[in-house]
């Protein structure tokens, strides 16, 4: 039996601009998406054109608390060929919410509190 990676969950309070976000900050675009018949939820499927795997932003109707991301512990992680652009994209943005320069990586921080590990594409 063989397990293959699919895709990650991130649920998110502003569909709209968790997209842009992703857009903008990692180049993510829409791959497919699932609105619920009854409109509880929206369910949006991003990919960046290269690898299989996705992310799925999750909108739950009537949603207006922050998520508790507990310790924030669990992140996901991109490599860029172009590491000293993004680092700059990503500043400019003002999304870097930690830099560790001796091990050469950083992390930007999404709308909702989620951390994205950014390192360099050779290491």
């Amino acid at each position: 039996m063989k397990f293959i990676f699919s895709h990650n969950n991130l649920n998110v309070l502003d569909l709209e601009k968790s997209l842009a976000f992703y857009k903008e900050a990692l180049g993510l675009a829409e791959t497919r998406r699932k609105n619920a018949a009854d409109g509880s939820f929206v369910l949006v499927f991003l990919g960046d054109g290269v690898t299989p795997h996705g992310l799925e932003l999750t909108w739950l109707r009537g949603r207006k608390e922050k998520y508790d991301l507990g310790d924030n512990e669990i992140h996901l992680a991109f490599t860029v060929a172009d590491f000293k652009a993004a680092h700059e994209l990503h500043k400019k943005m003002g999304c870097i919410c930690y830099e560790n320069e001796a091990m050469g990586i950083y992390f930007i921080e999404d709308p909702d509190g989620y951390w994205l590990e950014i390192l360099p594409e050779k290491r």
